[in-house]
This record gives structure tokens, C-alpha cells and sequence, in this order.
């Protein structure tokens, strides 16, 4: 049974990673430090299309550990990223109402229980879209984050839940 429950999670932790790799797309890294086997440790840096808010991309930039636990994907990101997002589109359009608040994006940091988070928050009185990145970990996570935002022209109101 053991055996089974085993098999099952590593089923879910790999389809999990599958999914949200595929809401990313990779624009280049650089290397951060050598390594004599396996991948250097190197800054990642991805492109998030907003799911719900077309005309918005947010650009992260992340730590990724290299190392050979680092190209089997079994070691453990630093929880430091930094954001940008910016109307990449002549105009912002909604695809449905948004909430307030909602985890917009999430991506594994390491084989168990550490994620990267995008969250996007509503500023209706000023009709501005926030974005806010951090990490967390099951038991302890990190208080590195940042934010950024992105204002929508006052022709648009943010269609709120």
C-alpha cells in the first residue's frame, strides 16, 4: 500500500509541474556560478501571460540551482524573485471578472512543498491591477517578495467579482 500512496504522489507532483510549466514561457538565463557537474547555478527568466487579462504579461526573474540535484529538478530554489508587468497590448481587455484577489500563477520551487506564487490584486479606487510574487514552503515560508503594477486606462473599469 505504501508502495501505492508513493507512486501516486509522484504521479501528481510531476503532473502538477507539467501543467504549470506549460502557463510559462522561458526567455533566457544567465549563469550565476559554476558547477563542475550538471547545469550552472544560473537566473532564470520567464514571461506569465495574465490568464483572465489579455494585454498583460508579468516578467519573472528567478534563482534556479544548479548542480546535478539542481538538472534532475530535486534541488530547492532560493525563494527570491523579482517582478514586472506591463500592457503589452494597445489595450487591456477582461476575459471575465477578476477577484479582488486571486493566485493568478504558481510554479514547484523544489521536488515537495515549495511554490512560486504571482497573485493579482485589485486596486478598484484606482483602477490599477497589482501583482504580487512570493514563495512558500509547508511549513516555513519566505517574507522575499516583490510587486508591481499595472494602471488600466479609466475608459476600462476592472470588471470586480
Amino acid at each position: 500500500m505504501r508502495k501505492v500512496w508513493c507512486l501516486a504522489a509522484a504521479v501528481f507532483i510531476v503532473s502538477a509541474s507539467v501543467v504549470s510549466l506549460a502557463k510559462a514561457q522561458e526567455l533566457g538565463d544567465v549563469s550565476t556560478a559554476f558547477r563542475w557537474l550538471g547545469r550552472n547555478d544560473r537566473i532564470a527568466v520567464e514571461a506569465y501571460d495574465d490568464p483572465k487579462v489579455v494585454g498583460v504579461t508579468c516578467y519573472v526573474s528567478r534563482a534556479r540551482t544548479g548542480g546535478v540535484k539542481g538538472t534532475v529538478g530535486l534541488a530547492e530554489d532560493k525563494a527570491e524573485a523579482s517582478i514586472a508587468c506591463r500592457q503589452v497590448a494597445a489595450s487591456i481587455t477582461f476575459k471575465s471578472t477578476v477577484p479582488v484577489q486571486e493566485d493568478v500563477f504558481s510554479e514547484r520551487m523544489s521536488i515537495l512543498f515549495k511554490r512560486l506564487h504571482i497573485v493579482r490584486l485589485v486596486d478598484v479606487k484606482r483602477n490599477t491591477l497589482v501583482y504580487l510574487t512570493y514563495s512558500d514552503k509547508l511549513i516555513d515560508g519566505s517574507p522575499m517578495n516583490a510587486i508591481t503594477a499595472v494602471p488600466v486606462a479609466a475608459s476600462t473599469p476592472i470588471p470586480v467579482k
